[in-house]
């Protein structure tokens, strides 16, 4: 993987902030931005986890222990990573959980997963996004989401509605960005598939065949950042493009033809749902 990038605000002695930054996507982004001479600010949950992550990273990266859930946390963030690197021009929005949900379980647990997942989003943003467009540089918003928050399988309703969120917010933060004068900043929404990261390992001590790395997860994400797009909606080795477009267009019928909520999974659906995915 190339340590160039065409987006200018991923470039040598630029800062980047990488929340979720100890493990899994976030740690292997904090690896690219480094590599690339980026100067790299992680957050994440205080203890060991964060503090190795921060040895394997180097003198290049800076660590922060935050709760993305805390908006003065967040602020906290932002005051340390200008203070120890300077002006920000590269966040990635990465922490997130999954612990499980079922529609009636306990609304403590709900809330946790709104907090962490949607809220430390939409505070990453509102905290930094100000000084970086008014600063006139190039910069980089990138907020990780979810295919379950498109197609919404049953099954983790809460994740579901937090990544659902996050696919809204995003949309409407580059909406925003592209309507505001002088502002050379970006937002995009990260869509990873199937990836073996510790939020989806789940008792496996070896990575399924159908995964990808986190590794080649974020080198995906970079690709598709230097061609611009938007929305990054990652592959992995068990779904393609192709039916990752299908099931998505699928979802979106449910609306446009009347059909019952989620009748992908309804049943009575089954084949013309097969004899669709087919195209």
């Amino acid at each position: 993987m190339t340590s160039s990038f065409r987006h200018p605000a991923l470039a040598a002695g630029r800062v980047a902030v990488v929340t979720g930054g100890a493990s899994g996507l976030g740690l292997a982004a904090a690896r690219r931005f480094v590599a690339a001479g980026l100067k790299v600010c992680i957050a994440d949950l205080p203890g060991d986890r964060l503090d190795a992550a921060q040895a394997a990273l180097g003198a290049g990266c800076h660590a922060v222990a935050v709760d993305v859930s805390r908006r003065d946390d967040v602020e906290r963030l932002r005051r340390e990573a200008e203070a120890s690197l300077g002006p920000v021009d590269v966040l990635m929005n990465n922490a997130g959980i999954q612990p499980g949900s079922s529609l009636f379980s306990d609304p403590e647990g709900w809330r946790r997963v709104i907090e962490v997942n949607l809220w430390g989003i939409i505070d990453g943003s509102q905290v930094f996004a100000p000084a970086m467009i008014a600063s006139g540089r190039p910069g980089l918003i990138v907020n990780t989401g979810s295919k379950q928050g498109i197609t919404t399988p049953p099954g983790d309703p809460a994740y579901n509605v937090s990544k659902a969120g996050v696919k809204v917010f995003t949309e409407a933060l580059q909406h925003e960005l592209r309507g505001t004068p002088g502002c050379a900043v970006t937002a995009h929404l990260f869509i990873p598939g199937f990836v073996f990261t510790p939020l989806a390992v789940r008792g496996r001590s070896d990575k399924p065949a159908g995964a990808w790395t986190a590794e080649e997860t974020v080198d995906f994400m970079l690709t598709r950042l230097d061609a611009g797009d938007f929305y990054i909606l990652c592959p992995d080795n068990d779904v393609s493009r192709a039916v990752d477009e299908r099931r998505i267009l699928w979802a979106a019928g449910d609306i446009v033809e009347n059909r019952p909520p989620l009748s992908r999974w309804h049943g009575a659906y089954d084949a013309a749902f097969a004899d669709f995915l087919k195209g």
